[in-house]
């Protein structure tokens, strides 16, 4: 059957109307401090914005992940979904791992008929000649949302002042995701300065290293000012990824990570913060349910209207894959 993109989009406009259900005063909270009980609230719209999709079977095979490592397997929607999880995930954006060019075309065919792909954020380099070719091509579908950057490449944009490639897609509606390590965070405030109409969105807190202490200062410093500018999220991802140590599995209690979201949380507040794992990857630090009870536990504490924004609107602003109302 042809594909039909705005059939697509139609289709996806449905399925989220009506996963969706208000949660109202339907949050009882106990004692001060109590956590609220998420198994008595009606369901909620979860969309998990950072998961990773891949078939090494495929003829051509895979760049990612290495053959000797346990992430070396099929993984596709339905394996999300059979995951045990805290709360049922109701959709997911998909963050292209792959730096093949054709497999950002390999997970618009793999959404076509599965509307728990919510949105696609794909890999291209825009410092390629053929970017805005590129872009052009996959934007043409309205599941594709954003372009993951890495610190590298937006450190050498920034630093020649070659930022057409960041200007399209302002232009298109396309969101920049950035991921590296914790200068990622200073690109990030220094891009949205120089871009103001971009939306980008940090990845995994930055990856700074997490304890039961207070994070670093310089990277306090750098989450306060990204927060500022009003065009960029902050993805609460890879959360358990930046606790594991020495090949141990991460702290299963929320105290433990207090100190960084303390600061992530005062810095971006509850209209731009948003959820992701990083599934499979998380599962070197934990379990998916692990993950996903961390960050809604400590949102939960937020009170609901936060809750319903971190599980799903303020990724819906932040990606643009439908209107809400």
């Amino acid at each position: 059957m042809q594909f039909d993109p705005s059939e697509s989009s139609i289709d996806r406009r449905h399925f989220l109307a009506t996963t969706a259900v208000a949660l109202g005063s339907s949050l009882v909270r106990g004692s001060q401090g109590a956590l609220p009980d998420l198994a008595a609230m009606p369901t909620l719209e979860i969309i998990d914005c950072h998961t990773h999709f891949y078939d090494p079977s495929r003829a051509q095979g895979v760049p990612w992940p290495p053959k000797d490592s346990t992430l070396y397997r099929t993984v596709l929607p339905k394996d999300l979904r059979a995951q045990e999880m805290h709360q049922p995930v109701t959709g997911t954006v998909i963050v292209e791992a792959s730096e093949w060019i054709e497999d950002n075309q390999w997970l618009l065919d793999l959404a076509k008929s599965d509307p728990f792909i919510v949105g696609i954020v794909g890999r291209l380099d825009p410092a390629s000649g053929v970017f805005a070719e590129q872009l052009k091509r996959f934007a043409a579908n309205p599941l594709y949302r954003g372009i993951r950057i890495w610190e590298d490449r937006v450190k050498s944009l920034l630093q020649r002042n070659e930022l057409g490639p960041f200007a399209l897609m302002a232009q298109m509606g396309i969101a920049a995701d950035l991921n590296g390590g914790p200068e990622t965070v200073s690109l990030v405030e220094s891009l949205a300065k120089r871009v103001p109409d971009l939306t980008i969105v940090l990845n995994h807190i930055g990856n700074v290293a997490i304890s039961s202490s207070l994070p670093p200062e310089s990277w306090k410093v750098a989450i306060r000012g990204a927060a500022k500018h009003p065009n960029v999220y902050c993805k609460i991802s890879a959360l358990v990824e930046g606790a594991a140590r020495d090949g141990k599995k991460a702290p299963a209690d929320l105290d433990f990570y207090r100190p960084t979201l303390d600061v992530v949380w005062d810095a971006f507040g509850e209209d731009k913060v948003i959820y992701g794992s990083n599934w499979p990857v998380c599962e070197f630090a934990a379990e998916y349910k692990t993950v996903q009870r961390l960050s809604m536990d400590y949102v939960s504490q937020k009170g609901p209207e936060a809750l319903k924004k971190f599980c799903a609107s303020n990724a819906s602003k932040a990606y643009r894959w439908i209107s809400r109302g």
